[in-house]
């Protein structure tokens, strides 16, 4: 493994749990040996370069030091990177990719090389900004990085006429699935898929038991039909629901059942998911959004433009029927000139499942 590399799986380590900030891993070498390492810590605690840093103490003077994104050179709720590697008398600073903080922007390095310190950016740029892509949005749009997720069987249906959904796909592909839950800032579903499947959505470990750290749930629930007893709002972390319009005592009702109620303008008497959306990224620092359903919502989304990237899970499975629900609804498109057509796709495979990941 290349310092680089091992840099990249630090960085992996930090997702899920820095947010807004990204999730970066560095690394010090100095003669042909790792002295230190390091990984982003939770806001208001050490960046990646800085951990490393300090691990490597007087190591530091004269090593190469490896990050997966520039350091950063502005004061926000630790002081600057760069001032810590300059201290540091690193000689050598090697950068997978170029911050799109405007605040850094390249910046940092500029700083480090008028400091005498050599400066190179491009290893390992490919898999530094796929751990960085609800970062990059996030830091140059202000809205989270949505990705919508579903599994479907081979006939495109996501439950049987009389909405029988559990499971569709195997355990590893459910395993995968809790992984994406545990490095997301919050998960998303439809009072609809609430109602009719009453899920945890919690992120969970391979025992089943739940992770200490647990994204938002967000429930999109424009009338306020969210059952008291829904085993969502008895899991561990917090529950969010978005509504349009309901009255005092159907939203004293919901926060009575220790959920928080956040009103949204409404769009054709549901709740404005544009605006949710905003509300998300610049009010609760939420990079990264993860929706699981249902048809309803994700067809909502896609048909305003809100996702950004697309994991489908496919099982071998034919169920039928023509009153069997399909995993996106909404308007969608006229033509298959017009049809969104993914990019940059990928297919994984569980056991005897499949996923095809792709983005917008």
């Amino acid at each position: 493994m290349t310092p680089m590399e091992r840099a990249l799986s630090l960085a992996e380590r930090a997702l899920g749990s820095v947010s807004p900030n990204p999730s970066v891993g560095a690394v010090i070498v100095k003669d042909g040996v790792i002295v230190g390492e390091g990984w982003t810590q939770p806001p208001g605690q050490a960046h990646a370069e800085v951990m490393a840093v300090r691990q490597a103490g007087e190591k530091s003077a004269g090593a190469a030091l490896y990050t997966t994104l520039e350091p950063c050179c502005h004061q926000g709720r630790t002081p600057p990177c760069v001032s810590a590697i300059v201290d540091a008398g690193v000689s050598e600073v090697r950068a997978a990719m170029i911050d799109p903080n405007p605040l850094v922007a390249g910046k940092g390095l500029s700083q480090l090389n008028e400091a005498g310190i050599k400066t190179l950016v491009g290893e390992g740029e490919k898999e530094a900004r796929k751990l960085t892509e609800a970062y990059r949005k996030f830091i140059t749009t202000g809205l989270p990085f949505v990705t919508a997720k579903f599994a479907m069987s081979l006939d495109g249906k996501i439950a049987t006429r009389a909405g029988d959904s559990q499971w569709i796909t195997g355990d590893e592909a459910r395993r995968y699935a809790h992984g994406l839950r545990a490095t997301a800032d919050a998960i998303m579903a439809g009072i609809n898929t609430i109602v009719a499947d009453d899920p945890q959505l919690t992120a969970r470990d391979d025992s089943g038991h739940p992770l200490d750290r647990q994204p938002l749930r967000v429930v999109v629930d424009s009338k306020g039909r969210l059952p008291e007893k829904a085993t969502l709002l008895s899991q561990p972390g917090r529950t969010l629901v978005a509504v349009a319009g309901v009255d005092s005592s159907t939203r004293a009702r919901i926060e009575g059942s220790d959920a928080e109620v956040e009103r949204v303008p409404a769009t054709d008497g549901s709740v404005d998911l544009m605006e949710l959306v905003r509300r998300l990224g610049s009010e609760r620092d939420i990079t990264s959004l993860l929706v699981e359903g249902g048809g309803t919502l994700l067809g909502s989304l896609f048909d305003r433009g809100l996702v950004d990237k697309v994991v489908a899970f496919v099982a071998p499975t034919i169920i039928g029927g023509r009153g069997a629900v399909s995993p996106v609804g909404g308007e969608g498109v006229e033509t298959i000139a017009d049809a969104l057509r993914l990019e940059r796709v990928e297919v994984l495979r569980f056991g005897i499942d499949v996923a095809m990941v792709g983005y917008r």
